[in-house]
């Protein structure tokens, strides 16, 4: 079975052909003007994740993971129940909407308003955690509330269910072979679930062994890259391997913060904070090349964090006067 031939019909011919028919495929874009001073023989390409149906990568280990759990039945006349920071609660509430399934979510409070807003619009229930905790905070809670009242809830457990990473095995991975036509030579993957980095990782060595798998995550415990862990001093996800990357980076909250605004300026990409610190990420490995492809994933658009103020309205390090900079206002 795998992530887009499931089919599930019941007596009221239930189905999710609409929704899944629209998970994965997403494009493979270029960067082109952040990568013009790089050499002639490197490209550097992002996978477009916001094109799924709930608006971020996360729609692909979500609807693979409901998908696994309705073929168990472990759905059965219960609740599905996980902790997020916000985009994979917004696929569960996605999918979980278009079946019946009741979605019950711990959430750190410091979450976007916007991903508030349509958890709640989606009917999804909300726990909010401590937002100093973060998301291990949000997997604590989650966890106690699951050993509590294990009849009412089965435990989605994003964090330690397989098949968070066997979506990406099944489809991101493939589709970057294919789009980019077996040539891509270094996969850049950021560290929340890790997902994403194991699943996509494992495909791509197993069929071009000279690919590269590149992992990064944010420079400091206290960050501002929602959805990513300092795996340091995080609770590490059962799923992660710390072995597996031939490299891990470290990546700057500001540095994520201004390539944001770079993405939308200079390549009309309007993104999230995660997908600022995939490029950065992304093109400090194409600097080193003299050749090759690199493939990186933003996992979500913009819209989600338009209530920071404070991250549209400034001015990039690029756009600064000399004078500014000498200022201090750098």
């Amino acid at each position: 079975m795998t992530l887009l031939d499931y089919r599930l019909t019941q007596s009221n011919t239930l189905s999710l052909d609409g929704l899944t028919s629209h998970v994965g495929n997403t494009p493979l874009l270029p960067l082109r003007r952040l990568s013009r001073n790089l050499s002639s023989q490197v490209q550097v390409f992002a996978k477009a994740e916001w094109f799924n149906p709930g608006g971020s990568v996360k729609d692909r280990p979500a609807l693979n993971i409901i998908q696994t759990a309705l073929a168990k039945g472990d759905l059965d006349d219960k609740r599905l129940l996980d902790s997020t920071s916000g985009n994979m609660g917004i696929s569960y509430a996605t999918f979980g909407a278009a079946l019946g399934i009741p979605v019950t979510l711990t959430i750190p409070a410091s979450a976007s308003q916007e991903r508030m807003s349509i958890l709640k619009a989606l009917g999804a229930e909300l726990i909010l955690t401590d937002p100093l905790e973060g998301s291990d905070g949000a997997i604590i809670a989650a966890r106690q509330l699951f050993g509590e009242q294990p009849d009412k809830y089965w435990y989605a457990n994003q964090y330690n269910n397989p098949a968070n990473w066997r979506a990406h095995y099944q489809t991101t991975g493939p589709e970057i072979e294919a789009q980019t036509n077996g040539q891509v030579t270094h996969f850049v993957a950021g560290l929340g679930t890790s997902g994403t980095l194991m699943g996509t990782g494992r495909y791509l060595k197993e069929q071009l062994s000279s690919v590269k798998v590149i992992a990064f995550q944010p420079d400091d415990s206290f960050h501002g890259l929602e959805g990513l862990k300092h795996m340091p001093t995080a609770i590490k996800p059962g799923i992660y391997d710390e072995a597996f990357a031939d490299e891990t980076l470290g990546v700057r909250t500001e540095d994520a913060h201004e390539m944001v605004l770079r993405l939308a300026r200079d390549e009309g990409l309007f993104v999230g904070i995660s997908s600022g610190a995939a490029a950065v990420a992304a093109l400090r490995v194409a600097n080193q090349l003299k050749e090759g492809v690199v493939v990186t994933l933003f996992p979500d658009a913009g819209y989600k964090y338009l209530s920071d103020k404070n991250l549209w309205e400034s001015t990039p390090r690029a756009e600064r006067s000399d004078s500014e900079v000498e200022a201090g206002r750098d």
